[in-house]
């Protein structure tokens, strides 16, 4: 089998697999012989690659998550949590992979794998920055038109879709920051900021738990997450991909939201397809705790990276924030 793998450092959180795993696994879920694989860097937390298969018309995907022991707390079994979350995904259905099996036994190689069809069209990365920027607007009005379609979702509890559920959208928040919080003292990190976040959640759980029907969050669509047409006049989404961060909440704490948020350029027409934001005072505030969260998770991915002066970074960022909130007019001191 021709077989081509991306050179890593020996330390990198994402490792390859064999030939033979993926040989193996061939046999096992399409009884037939790969013929050719070649890693993709797709993805910077499961490993992922484009295997050519004896007798079939088109290719398929392998994607491989990390060993268990190199898993963070916080980001445990993303994939059985992607994988859960299919069901509820039928409003995007022709957009995504199909999966073509899912393995957890960990009997052919010790890590969950995915077989997957393969998606058309060109990374969105890549693609987008060939388009004049005026025409982004296509693209970004219909990013929000998916993700409204996800949003409208509603789910049985608060919290990561395959688990834990939370009675209430406080208990989620509150949760999640004491386990990135956790995380990052395991790495050796300083995470006081991430504890006073989480306090400040369980203190003013009242106004987290405003929000009492749970909507289906992405977790973090974005560019990355998209596939385009490779030759169409405009941006145009012909896939989405890597759903793995899906859980149950106030859609405005989805990442979508952060990322369209964040700047006032094409960006804007995501909000034409979306809807308006809720901009009342304690929506204000709550998306403060969003923001401290992301700015968490980010922090452990740099860490996971190696990219050091960004974690140092990371802290400055985290204090504004979290003075915002601890000083805003719905907080008290914590």
């Amino acid at each position: 089998m021709e077989f081509h793998r991306i050179e890593r450092p020996a330390q990198a959180f994402q490792q390859p697999v064999t030939a033979g795993h993926i040989s193996r696994i061939s046999r096992r879920v399409l009884g037939r012989d790969a013929v050719a694989a070649v890693e993709l860097g797709l993805g910077m937390y499961n490993t992922t690659y484009k295997v050519t298969v004896e007798g079939l018309d088109r290719p398929v995907v392998m994607r491989f998550a990390p060993e268990p022991a190199r898993q963070f707390a916080s980001e445990r079994e993303l994939m059985r949590n992607e994988y859960a979350t299919l069901p509820y995904l039928s409003v995007i259905a022709p957009l995504m992979p199909r999966v073509v099996a899912a393995d957890w036994s960990h009997d052919l190689i010790g890590r969950d794998y995915l077989v997957q069809t393969w998606l058309d069209g060109v990374p969105g990365p890549d693609r987008l920055p060939g388009y004049p920027r005026p025409t982004w607007t296509s693209y970004f009005r219909q990013l929000g038109e998916i993700t409204r379609g996800v949003h409208d979702v509603r789910g049985p509890g608060f919290g990561p879709v395959a688990a834990p559920v939370y009675d209430t959208w406080s208990q989620a928040v509150t949760e999640s920051l004491r386990q990135i919080a956790a995380d990052l003292e395991g790495t050796g990190l300083e995470a006081a900021d991430l504890r006073r976040a989480a306090a400040l959640a369980a203190e003013r759980h009242d106004v987290l738990d405003e929000i009492t029907e749970p909507r289906l969050l992405t977790g973090d669509l974005w560019t990355v997450n998209t596939m385009l047409a490779a030759e169409a006049p405009v941006p145009t989404v012909t896939g989405v991909l890597d759903l793995d961060r899906t859980w149950w909440g106030d859609p405005a704490a989805d990442w979508t939201i952060r990322m369209a948020s964040r700047k006032q350029d094409e960006r804007l027409a995501f909000w034409e397809s979306y809807g308006e934001p809720d901009a009342d005072p304690a929506a204000r505030w709550r998306s403060l705790l969003y923001e401290l969260r992301h700015l968490g998770a980010v922090r452990l991915e740099q860490h996971r990276l190696g990219q050091a002066a960004a974690v140092r970074d990371s802290y400055a960022g985290v204090a504004a924030v979290l003075a915002a909130a601890l000083t805003g007019p719905l907080s008290r001191v914590v």
